[in-house]
């Protein structure tokens, strides 16, 4: 059974209802950041600036650590088939596809909960290899590289982009623990900033957009209290992703990578938001970025499996990327840096979603070098590229 079959009739009892989900969808073609299962702030064009939040309160969850979110020693029943080695270069025939011919759309979907900016390093540092290793198998390298976290604008502003409570404390610069205009009172505090992390970006809060806060759109401006740049990173081209000829490739990654670990981690809704049509159209927040005739790569990493944050399921999610990729799961490369093959567990959404499709990788988020895990990414990207043939239009 494919991957569309499988989608459409998987075991799973809610997925009977999602043909009538899917065509509700196809009359009405949600918003930008609209994730396609619940109700989001419309977001129609790439905005003006906007300050977004007002909320008080902490924007990170502080529940997850990894060590004990979602990794196991061994697996349990999945609603998912298993899929096999994939072996060398496959046999086409004397019907040749046409190959991604070097055109690849690269999405990381990177949560923002605690521990994170560890991983996030690694990412950084496993990075420059990675591009080197694809680079190495195209004589032509056409890339589109975007980051998207897994935060997206709420009812009550508590997620979405940076650190709520910092932002709020703007309007009133040297707050101070002890003080009326501060959210919280620790005796051993009292008198430093309220605010814990110094370099926060008051000064620039003009720059952030709508886009910044909406769900599944690309990340140019971290900012947190963990980690984050605290910058607008510097993308050539007003994008929200990095395209080919992007001058200090490595550094500007790192500095979109660096989501930091003020927020949350519902990375099935991101990808969902990040692969619907009007994010990716001329005026939304992502315009351009994923392409019909390249092939997709989409990396996650989490320290926690998105178990219960994430509206949705794993057949949804598979589904949304099958659509914006017309219905062809090997024109799709997934990698999870969270847990291995032997640690996935039913609990592990994402694990889930990632072994629907024929070429993917597990790889656990503790292991000390993410360069393995991308390496084998590498060699299923060049496997699907010579299978790839472009949807016509």
């Amino acid at each position: 059974m494919d991957l569309g079959a499988k989608v459409r009739y998987g075991s799973d009892v809610g997925t009977r209802n999602i043909l009538a989900l899917l065509l509700v969808g196809a009359c009405q073609t949600p918003s930008v950041g609209h994730t396609g299962f619940g109700s989001m702030p419309e977001v129609s064009t790439a905005p003006a600036a906007s300050t977004g939040g007002s909320s008080s309160g902490l924007g990170s969850s502080g529940t997850s650590t990894g060590e004990d979110s979602g990794s196991g020693s061994g697996s349990a029943d999945s609603t998912s088939e298993p899929v096999g080695d994939l072996g060398d270069m496959p046999d086409f025939g004397n019907d040749s596809p046409v190959g991604c011919k070097g055109k690849i759309d690269f999405l990381f979907v990177i949560s923002r909960e605690l521990n994170m900016e560890y991983r996030q390093a690694q990412l950084a540092a496993a990075f420059p290899n990675f591009i080197d290793t694809i680079q190495s198998k195209f004589d032509d390298f056409d890339y589109h590289i975007m980051v998207v976290d897994g935060d997206g604008e709420s009812e009550n502003n508590e997620t979405g982009w940076g650190n709520p409570a910092c932002t709020k404390l703007c309007a009133t610069p040297g707050c101070s623990v002890g003080d009326p205009c501060c959210y919280w009172n620790d005796p051993d505090q009292q008198g430093k900033p309220c605010c814990t992390a110094p370099d926060y970006p008051c000064q620039d809060l003009d720059l952030v957009t709508a886009c910044d806060w909406a769900w599944g759109a690309g990340t140019v401006f971290p900012a947190g209290v963990s980690g984050e740049a605290n910058k607008l990173c510097p993308i050539e081209g007003g994008r929200r992703y990095l395209v080919k000829g992007q001058s200090n490739l490595e550094d500007t990654f790192a500095c979109i990578a660096t989501v930091g670990a003020s927020g949350w981690d519902s990375l099935g809704q991101a990808l969902t938001a990040a692969m619907q049509s009007n994010i990716n159209d001329p005026g939304g927040c992502n315009n351009g970025f994923l392409r019909k005739d390249a092939l997709l790569m989409v990396t996650f990493i989490a320290t926690s499996p998105d178990s219960k944050q994430s509206e949705g399921t794993p057949d949804q999610w598979a589904q949304a990327v099958l659509d914006a990729k017309t219905g062809d799961e090997k024109s799709v490369v997934m990698l999870s840096i969270l847990n291995t093959e032997a640690q996935w567990k039913p609990s592990d959404r994402i694990g889930t979603l990632v072994k629907l499709f024929p070429y993917h990788h597990l790889e656990d988020a503790l292991t000390a070098d993410y360069r393995p895990a991308f390496v084998e990414a590498a060699n299923l990207v060049e496997t699907a590229c010579a299978g790839f043939t472009p949807p016509p239009g």
